[in-house]
């Protein structure tokens, strides 16, 4: 048995609560099941009782999956959000620490969320008023941040889907002995759409037909590209019913529910180019090589990294990753972590982070083992792409896809093969943003620490002004 579950941290009630919605079911139900009161589920839920070890390993049969991985701590992505909140110049003058911080997220975890939305909303109407013009000074629109706490709050896996999914997918192999084609007759002889490339405007990858009887996907995407837009224009048609359930059950604020369609709609697209099972196995077979897998199934090396952290089917998951998506001047436009590690919600991330480095030697993956200040250890691998150019003259978009797990994972990935991954000395150093960074002796700090007092020696001229405070 496990220390986690020897002690049966009582922080958890947040997987129990997404894991009773995902199976649909009531808690006057699970609590029966379980054999204690709805009312004692709703306190567990809301991480304010403690389970037992007998009670640990009831749920965890129940919902059929590992009781060791239930047992984890759930806060951790909390408290990471709130410490960047907390570094904020509004506190400047609080004397909140980060142990304030990881208490309020352990002890109060509805509240914690609380002020998080709150502060994204001060937020939203506080660049507005300055009339912020950077993303940096902009931070996300609350629309953003929502869909992604809803993505994080569901661990990026919706049974609906995969179910809708794996149907259609059954009923296109029995169309054609290729999915592309398959594809086409299935969006021709269901919903009387026919699929066909185009030239459409820059900037359009697909479009709808006024007569919504074609659905034309641009000439210029790669085969790839062209395969995902259709298969999203067939999440749209075949599982509209269970995204707007999806959406209706969730507390989406104003703009939010558009954006959710269309994440719903491109989770719908993963799933059927990718099957859970066969992928599954690839994964498992590959060990990840996301090169291998993604030649197999005929999808982009973006595409493959999403998928992989879809892979939370209780009873038979994946590897809990984390997956961030960031552009050349660091803005992050996809961030999800069920690995552990702090993505930051409102700002650049480490510029000491592989993501990062990536950019560096374009297409080739980067390997970093990373450690955070608290001394937890992640594996990471980075690849930068360049996406759009198909034009004379177009501009193309520079990202880098960044994927990681617990570096006890580290030896379920091909990529770690020729590296001691128990060599604590070939960590990098990194951290989640630098105002709520602890390491003073950073050269490439980029500001002070928010609660850290600025004593600078004017006798020392520092290669790195922050680096000596």
């Amino acid at each position: 048995m496990t220390s986690a579950m020897q002690e049966a941290d009582p922080r958890i009630g947040g997987k129990i609560q997404r894991l009773r919605r995902q199976s649909r079911i009531s808690q006057a139900q699970l609590a029966s099941s379980l054999g204690i009161s709805a009312s004692y589920l709703n306190l567990i839920e809301h991480n304010r009782r403690r389970m037992t070890v007998p009670l640990l390993l009831k749920t965890a049969s129940y919902f059929g999956v590992d009781a060791t991985e239930l047992a984890e701590n759930d806060d951790s992505r909390l408290a990471g959000d709130l410490m960047e909140l907390f570094g904020d110049d509004l506190f400047a003058d609080s004397d909140v620490t980060n142990q304030d911080v990881r208490d309020l997220a352990s002890s109060n975890p509805q509240i914690g969320r609380a002020i998080v939305h709150l502060f994204d909303r001060f937020r939203s109407l506080r660049n507005a008023n300055q009339g912020a013009t950077s993303a940096q000074e902009a931070g996300y629109h609350v629309a953003t941040d929502a869909v992604s706490d809803f993505l994080q709050a569901n661990a990026n896996y919706f049974p609906g889907l995969e179910a809708q999914a794996e149907r259609i997918r059954g009923e296109i192999d029995n169309l054609s002995d290729s999915f592309e084609p398959g594809l086409k007759l299935y969006l021709s002889n269901v919903f009387g759409v026919q699929w066909r490339l185009a030239p459409l405007p820059q900037g359009l990858a697909g479009r709808l037909g006024r007569d919504e009887e074609t659905f034309e996907t641009a000439d210029v995407l790669s085969p790839e590209s062209a395969t995902f837009t259709a298969a999203h224009r067939l999440g749209l048609l075949a599982a509209s019913r269970e995204i707007e359930h999806l959406i209706t059950e969730s507390a989406l604020p104003a703009d939010a529910p558009a954006l959710a369609r269309h994440a719903l709609a491109a989770y719908f697209a993963g799933a059927v180019i990718m099957p859970y099972q066969p992928f599954l196995a690839a994964c498992r077979e590959t060990r990840y090589d996301i090169d291998r897998i993604a030649r197999r199934f005929k999808a982009s090396f973006e595409q493959v990294c999403h998928r992989m952290t879809t892979l939370q089917r209780p009873g038979a998951s994946g590897i809990p990753l984390h997956l961030i998506r960031t552009d050349i001047a660091g803005n992050i436009s996809k961030r999800f972590s069920l690995s552990g590690i702090h993505i930051p919600r409102h700002s650049g991330a480490c510029p000491r982070w592989n993501v990062y480095a990536a950019f560096l030697l374009p297409g080739q993956i980067n390997i970093q083992i990373s450690q955070m200040p608290e001394g937890t250890r992640y594996f990471c691998i980075a690849k930068s792409l360049t996406k759009g150019g198909h034009r004379h003259n177009a501009p193309r978009r520079h990202l880098s896809i960044g994927l990681g797990c617990h570096i006890s994972h580290a030896a379920e990935m091909v990529y770690s093969d020729g590296m001691d991954v128990s060599n604590a000395a070939q960590a990098v150093a990194i951290g989640v943003g630098c105002r709520i960074c602890p390491r003073l002796d950073c050269g490439q700090r980029a500001h002070p620490p928010a609660e850290h007092k600025l004593v600078l020696n004017e006798h020392e001229h520092a290669e790195s002004l922050y680096s000596r405070i």
